[in-house]
């Protein structure tokens, strides 16, 4: 064995080898990945050493246990390579081979604290509501338990939340901060999101805020009002009511709107546009408008198949509704909600109000766009007058 595989054995079974680099390949046309970077992960609660694979197009991934892994790094670097670097916590040490493959070792001082802890390959993400702290909204839902595990079954439910809670938080510098402000959800149904909206912005970064959650549904505004009232979220409050005919207020900040039906979406985005609101969170729901309208001739290859139509109408509907609040002046977004495994339904429209910019360009883009598909869009009439006036305002110089 030479110098450099005992102390590379050495290095690995005591768990000082923190990172490795593996380049300048002995023959240039055998295939091999170009660079292999090697670093010290806990993987399941022991040490591994992960192999990354870098090759002209593509990177992949091997973990190798900590008992594998000197061998396994020795073999590799013969077969491959001409030059080596190792970070250990005592040393940097570089290894170069000649054409006849007589290695030179040469060391020197750590260059850096990058010969740390092994990263956590495994650490648990920082969620803002985390695994082991009861969120007593959470407990109610049946989402948690008392000390604070997230229950197997709601898992998937757990990661919307948050992923929820992580879009909201970005657009916070959006809202109003001198005064009270004014939340509504349409169609809140169960409002596992209404309450976690709550348990942020009230609880958590202690707001001035009311919410209100709007449903048809009796029995669920029953549910979710008492459950406010165990809860002592006061102000909170749910009501029986569509989106269509909600007039209870003239002035909303922020209105949330997920899994709203067909164009009860579009109505909601009016809404929310009547009031000035200063962010939008929409996560549309079946649309089936454009799918009776839409029509294209370079396009019928697309069009024939049922299934395509489907989800290309269902493309074109959020790009309508994008283009058409970004002429009123919205900065849109289009966001996954949560993972395409759980729910189909997963994009998310984000949007927040600014200085218009661009609007007769957009509106030009929006025209072209929507000619060529033959459509009527009902939020085009819907918001006639405010993309009517926002035009006529002169947005663009």
């Amino acid at each position: 064995m030479e110098q450099w595989q005992a102390d590379l054995q050495q290095w690995v079974e005591s768990g000082v080898l923190r990172q490795a680099t593996f380049s300048q390949l002995r023959r240039k046309d055998e295939g091999s990945p170009l660079k292999t970077a090697i670093r010290a992960i806990e993987l399941r609660g022991s040490l591994h050493y992960q192999f990354e694979y870098h090759s002209k197009t593509k990177v992949t991934h091997d973990n190798v246990p900590q008992a594998e892994a000197a061998q396994r790094m020795a073999e590799w670097l013969e077969q491959h390579y001409r030059q080596a670097l190792f970070k250990t916590d005592d040393a940097d040490v570089q290894v170069l081979f000649n054409k006849k493959g007589k290695a030179t070792m040469l060391r020197k001082p750590p260059t850096s604290k990058a010969v740390q802890e092994p990263q956590q390959h495994n650490r648990q993400k920082q969620r803002i509501v985390q695994e082991g702290e009861a969120a007593p909204f959470m407990v109610e839902l049946g989402i948690m338990t008392k000390d604070g595990a997230v229950i197997a079954k709601k898992q998937d439910k757990f990661r919307q939340i948050n992923r929820f809670l992580e879009m909201v938080a970005d657009v916070l510098p959006s809202l109003p901060t001198h005064r009270e402000i004014r939340i509504v959800d349409f169609g809140c149904g169960k409002s596992y999101l209404t309450f976690a909206l709550y348990h942020l912005l009230a609880i958590k970064q202690n707001m001035n805020i009311t919410i209100v959650g709007l449903d048809l549904k009796e029995d669920v505004i029953a549910f979710c009002s008492e459950l406010a009232h165990k809860l002592g979220y006061d102000r909170l409050s749910f009501q029986v009511g569509d989106i269509a005919h909600y007039k209870e207020q003239s002035a909303v900040d922020m209105v949330v709107t997920l899994h709203a039906c067909d164009t009860a979406t579009d109505a909601a985005l009016v809404k929310a546009v009547d009031w000035g609101a200063s962010v939008i969170l929409s996560v549309p729901c079946c649309q089936h408008e454009f799918f009776r309208q839409i029509a294209n001739e370079n396009l019928k290859p697309l069009l024939s198949h049922g299934l395509l139509k489907e989800r290309f109408s269902a493309l074109a509907t959020d790009a309508v509704r994008a283009q058409l609040l970004e002429v009123i002046g919205y900065k849109v977004q289009m966001l996954e909600f949560i993972d395409p495994d759980h729910t189909p339904k997963n994009m998310l429209i984000r949007a927040t109000i600014g200085p218009a910019n661009e609007s007769e360009r957009k509106w030009k883009e929006y025209e072209a766009f929507r000619d060529s598909l033959q459509l009527t869009p009902y939020l085009e009439g819907a918001l006639a007058d405010q993309l009517a006036a926002a035009r006529a305002q002169g947005l663009v110089k």
